[in-house]
């Protein structure tokens, strides 16, 4: 499986799905998951809340509205929204996501820095903890994880981890 780092906006890219760090309530309030919902519309964040709750560690998929990839993958790393979280949650959402990726049979999905917004999880250790749950999946369907930052530290974290 390919794993490569870019900078940019996650919801802009043509992808087989993206990744939301979900709460386990579905709300889709600020950061990526706002940024989503906003560009994708509200039906993205009706269907998560359908599926809740979503513990930590689990993931749900949802379509994708007007986002330009299929669908969205959301991974708990928190039970309530804008809580605080330990690097071990952000561990858990990222091989809930892969394995719900595999379960639908996805080539191509994309997260952002999990954790790194409202649940303050330093930018070093989500992209270390991220790249080694990512790199000792054991894929099916998967070929390649493509690693979204929004800045330059975020991206330079991801490729830090990559190498």
């Amino acid at each position: 499986m390919r794993i490569k780092a870019l900078k940019g906006d996650i919801t802009s890219l043509k992808v087989d799905a993206i990744v939301n760090a979900a709460n386990s309530y579905g709300y889709m309030g600020g950061g990526v998951a706002g940024a989503i919902k906003a560009r994708g519309g509200i039906e993205i964040e009706r269907e998560a809340i359908s599926q809740a709750p979503i513990p930590i560690g689990h993931a749900v998929i949802t379509r994708a509205g007007l986002l330009p990839c299929k669908f969205v993958i959301h991974a708990s790393t928190m039970e309530n929204p804008a809580s605080l979280i330990d690097v071990n949650n952000v561990r858990e959402a990222v091989r809930a996501a892969l394995e719900c990726a595999d379960e639908n049979n996805l080539k191509i999905i994309a997260f952002p820095g999990m954790g790194t917004g409202v649940g303050s999880v330093p930018k070093d250790k989500a992209a270390k903890a991220m790249v080694e749950e990512i790199k000792k999946f054991k894929c099916g369907s998967l070929q390649e994880v493509v690693l979204v930052g929004y800045d330059n530290e975020m991206v330079k974290e991801f490729e830090k981890n990559i190498k």
